[in-house]
C-alpha cells in the first residue's frame, strides 16, 4: 500500500472521528418542532450540529438501551430498574400538551367541546357520527354535521398515545375495561398514522375526522383543535395558561408521569404530561459534554422557543436539580 493511500485512510478515519463529534438522538415526536428550532439555534451559537430524529418515545427507548443513538426521548419515563440496566440516566426537559383535533366543515377552532367519556366513547367506536346525541348535548348552540366519525389514532409506540389513552382510563371505566392504557394499545377503531406527523397527515386528508396530536403540531398546520372538559366540570380550550395550570399538579417524585392524569384545578388542561431526556450514565465524556451543553441551552436560553409554540418549561427549582444531577452522574 503506498503512502498516499495510507494518508487517505487516515483523513477518512479523522473524518469520521469529527462526524461523530457531532450528538445523534432519537426519540418522540411530540418534542421534535421545539427541537428544531433549539437544534438550529444551538448551531448558530456554538457551531455543534445536534442530530435528533422523531422516532416515537418507543424508538427513543429502544435505541438509548441498543446504544445506536448518543441521546434519547421519550413522553414516557422508563422505570428505575430498566434505568439502572441499561445505565442510563432520565431527567425531564419541558412540560407537552396533547390536544383533541377534528377535520369538519364549519367548525372553528375551539368551538366544539368534547368531555372525556364522549371523547372515549368515540374512541371506542360507540359514537360514531358527529351529530349523535352525546355530541349534540354538549354543543346546544352548534350545527354539527351529519357525518360519519372517523378515529385517527397513532401506528407506533407513542408515549403521545400513552398519556392520551390513560386520560381516557382515568375518565371511562368502560375504556379501562376494554382497552386500556399504554404506549400501543389494540384500538377498537380507526385509522393510523405514524408520530405526530402521520396522524396530522390522515387528519388533514380525511373529512370527518379526530385525532390527538401535541399542541404544537396542531398550532403549526393549524388544526382545529376541540375545548375538553376538565377534571373540575369547566370548559376550557388548549392555551399556554390551561397548560401552565396543570403544571402546577406536577409531582416529580411520582414514577410515570409527574402530572396526573385530568388534574386538578378549575383551570387545567387535561391532557399535559413532561417529556424526558435519556443519557448514557457511562458514555464518552466529551460527547456527553457536548449533549449536556445543548440541554443546558435547552433549558435556559431555549425556554423562548418552547414558549413561542406553547411547550411549558419547567420551573427553576426543577432545572437546578436537573444540572445538580448532571455534576453528579455524568462529571460534565
Amino acid at each position: 500500500m503506498t503512502a498516499r493511500s495510507w494518508f487517505l485512510i487516515l483523513l477518512i478515519s479523522f473524518a469520521t472521528v469529527a462526524a461523530k463529534a457531532d450528538p445523534s438522538g432519537g426519540g418522540g415526536t411530540a418534542i421534535y418542532p421545539v427541537m428544531s428550532l433549539w437544534a438550529q439555534d444551538y448551531h448558530a451559537r456554538t457551531g455543534v450540529k445536534v442530530n435528533y430524529q422523531p422516532i416515537g418515545s418507543g424508538g427513543g427507548i429502544r435505541q438509548s438501551l441498543s446504544r445506536t443513538i448518543d441521546f434519547g426521548n421519550t413522553d414516557l419515563p422508563l422505570p428505575v430498574g430498566d434505568l439502572a440496566k441499561g445505565k442510563l440516566i432520565q431527567f425531564p426537559v419541558l412540560f407537552i400538551a396533547i390536544v383533541p383535533v377534528v377535520n369538519l366543515p364549519g367548525i372553528a377552532p375551539g368551538a366544539l367541546v368534547l368531555d372525556g367519556p364522549t371523547l372515549a366513547d368515540i374512541y371506542r367506536g360507540r359514537i360514531r357520527r358527529w351529530d349523535a346525541a352525546p355530541i349534540a348535548r354538549l354543543n346546544p348552540t352548534l350545527r354539527l354535521p351529519a357525518m360519519p366519525i372517523i378515529v385517527v389514532h397513532r401506528s407506533d409506540a407513542s408515549g403521545t398515545t400513552a398519556h392520551f389513552t390513560a386520560y381516557l382510563a382515568a375518565v371511562s371505566q368502560a375504556w379501562t375495561q376494554e382497552v386500556g392504557a399504554g404506549p400501543a394499545v389494540a384500538w377498537p377503531t380507526g385509522s393510523a398514522g405514524k408520530g405526530n406527523a402521520g396522524v396530522v397527515a390522515t387528519l388533514q386528508q380525511t373529512k370527518g375526522a379526530i385525532g390527538y396530536v401535541e399542541y404544537a403540531y396542531a398550532q403549526q398546520n393549524r388544526l382545529t383543535t376541540t375545548a375538553l372538559i376538565n377534571r373540575e366540570g369547566a370548559r376550557v380550550e388548549p392555551t399556554a395558561a390551561s397548560f401552565q395550570a396543570a403544571t402546577r399538579a406536577a409531582d416529580f417524585r411520582r414514577n410515570n408521569n409527574p402530572i396526573p392524569a385530568n388534574p386538578p384545578g378549575r383551570e387545567s388542561w387535561p391532557l399535559t404530561a413532561a417529556t424526558y431526556m435519556l443519557l448514557h450514565a457511562d458514555g464518552h465524556a466529551g460527547l456527553n459534554r457536548q449533549i449536556v451543553g445543548f440541554l443546558r441551552y435547552a433549558l435556559t436560553d431555549g425556554r423562548r422557543q418552547a414558549e413561542s409554540l406553547h411547550y411549558v418549561p419547567l420551573p427553576q427549582p426543577v432545572v437546578s436539580e436537573v444540572e445538580a444531577e448532571w455534576a453528579k452522574v455524568l462529571k460534565p
